[in-house]
């Protein structure tokens, strides 16, 4: 038997949805539908934001990072999710596994800091209008997001290499049908001390995000408050509503497993699996659909291009 770093180990299994095996392929034509819509959504928001002059500004720039980070993490899990609903093929080698992890731990970091500079924008818009154009020009946007990239990127980069050096005994099942740190972790055998404060690390950088877009929003309430106008205060406040659900369609259900993962000792597998599927495909299947409900010129522009397709 051939062996990976002196283990035993030479493929993890990923895992389906318990008790659920018979209907995987019917379940496979929803997840299917999911991802199709979320990368249509997601591209099209692309296309819209670059071919319209009338959207190059902060904000749909901003947007379009967070449709980016979207179709990062639909194709990250995609492969794995298709073969286990499709084939029944559950075993990924380590290599491929440690991969994936980095792909869908990198793109999160991604969401999650271009989630912030989205909150941020926001602030900024609402706090001090006048100077908002100077303070966010397209140069300084472009820098954000190229150091958005570099800081996800060097954050997740040590994964695959320190968990190539782990060893791994006969535990090979995973709880996911895809690969996370945090779950490749508990098949180690040898000394992890050194990743597991790593991982910790991690994962305290998305939550130290989640607690600025917090205060952020402290502040965004604090100024709107402080305008005299009802209208004026609503029509602030609306600006904001897609970012909000973006954010807690992202966040609640990261936190959730997270929080399961760490602390809760007698968890429902069939829980952890659903939470964990519902952190990689609900984001990039709602946020675009959010997007285009609530942001008027984002609306306008796709009805606008799907009705002049549809006249040709």
């Amino acid at each position: 038997m051939s062996v990976l770093n002196n283990s035993e180990v030479q493929l993890f299994l990923l895992i389906g949805i318990p008790g659920l095996e018979h209907a995987h392929r019917w379940i496979s034509i929803l997840i299917c539908l999911m991802y199709l819509v979320a990368i249509m959504g997601n591209s099209t928001i692309l296309f819209i934001i670059k071919t319209e002059p009338s959207l190059h500004e902060p904000m749909y720039y901003f947007l379009a990072m967070l449709a980016v980070s979207d179709l990062g993490l639909s194709f990250s899990s995609l492969p794995t999710m298709l073969r286990i609903f499709l084939f029944n093929a559950m075993g990924i080698s380590p290599s491929a596994c440690f991969a994936q992890e980095f792909f869908i731990h990198g793109f999160t970091l991604m969401e999650s800091s271009v989630l912030l500079v989205m909150s941020l924008d926001r602030f900024l818009a609402i706090h001090n209008p006048l100077r908002y154009p100077s303070l966010l020009t397209s140069n300084r946007v472009a820098k954000l997001g190229l150091s958005l990239a570099i800081r996800s990127l060097l954050l997740v980069l040590p994964f695959p290499f320190t968990l190539r050096r782990l060893k791994y005994c006969q535990k090979n099942l995973l709880s996911h049908s895809y690969c996370l740190h945090q779950d490749t972790m508990k098949l180690v055998c040898s000394d992890n001390k050194i990743n597991v404060i790593y991982g910790f690390f991690v994962a305290l950088c998305t939550m130290l995000d989640f607690a600025l877009i917090v205060l952020s929003y402290m502040l965004i309430l604090k100024t709107v408050l402080s305008i005299a106008s009802l209208a004026e205060r609503l029509k602030a406040l609306n600006t904001c509503v897609s970012h909000i659900c973006a954010v807690l369609v992202f966040y609640v259900p990261i936190i959730t497993l997270a929080a399961m993962h760490r602390f809760a000792k007698n968890k429902s597998p069939l829980t952890v699996i659903l939470v964990g599927d519902t952190f990689l495909l609900l984001p990039p299947l709602m946020n675009p659909i959010v997007y285009c409900v609530k942001t008027r010129q984002i609306r306008e522009k796709v009805l606008g291009k799907w009705l002049n397709t549809c006249r040709r």
